[in-house]
């Protein structure tokens, strides 16, 4: 590339790469698309929001818009952000987050910028919790490690006379049968039947729901 220079009588100026660097670094935003400065600034954003931050998560946001950032991109990380880091401590974030990415397709910039800054202050001031994020990969981990287990008879389709007679689904009661919609009965394999795989989060009214939750299994479900 070419760097131009005003000339100046009266200033001597020596061309090194420290003085190309500074020259640049002055020309203002600094935010490669596809580079570091990508993922960098949009770590820093989701981190603000994580930290319960909602100035610092503008700030990022708006050094990602301000650089030409995809909305697209931006939205999606909010959506990420709403499932992973708020989850089930306030589940309508990621309504919010999902909205977000539906409205800033109709607006456009630079109507988006309002839009996003929105749901950013939202996110970033909702209580967190990462229990479903939490659950989720303890599920998949499990799930690959007990891959050969077979589904309980009582929970197999007795599609045909076969399987019927095979009895499949034989001894399956039906939830809404029962006065409060649940029979109690077990899900898993029988060998995972005493797992606990979710974990609500104590800081947040996620554990004021478990709490309800637990009475309809008569606390009886594996804590």
């Amino acid at each position: 590339f070419e760097l131009l220079v005003m000339p100046n009588e009266a200033v001597s100026i020596e061309i090194t790469d420290a003085y190309v660097k500074a020259q640049f670094d002055q020309l203002g935003v600094r935010y490669d698309k596809s580079g570091d400065q990508h993922y960098d600034i949009a770590s820093a954003m989701i981190k603000s929001i994580r930290g319960s931050d909602p100035n610092a998560a503008l700030y990022w946001l708006s050094r990602m818009l301000i650089g030409g950032e995809s909305l697209s991109f931006i939205a999606r990380r909010l959506i990420i952000s709403a499932a992973e880091d708020i989850g089930l401590a306030n589940p309508t974030a990621l309504i919010m987050a999902q909205s977000t990415h539906q409205a800033i397709q109709t607006v456009g910039l630079p109507e988006a910028r309002i839009v996003l800054g929105q749901c950013i202050l939202y996110l970033a001031m909702s209580p967190k919790s990462n229990s479903a994020y939490q659950a989720i990969n303890k599920a998949m981990n499990l799930a690959k490690e007990t891959a050969h287990l077979p589904v309980p008879i009582h929970l197999r389709n007795p599609a045909n006379k076969i399987t019927k007679d095979l009895g499949y689904g034989a001894d399956y009661q039906y939830d809404h049968d029962t006065p409060n919609g649940c029979v109690q009965q077990n899900f898993l394999p029988e060998e995972l039947k005493e797992v606990r795989i979710y974990r609500p989060s104590a800081r947040t009214k996620e554990q004021q729901s478990f709490a309800e939750f637990q009475k309809m299994w008569s606390g009886k479900y594996p804590i």
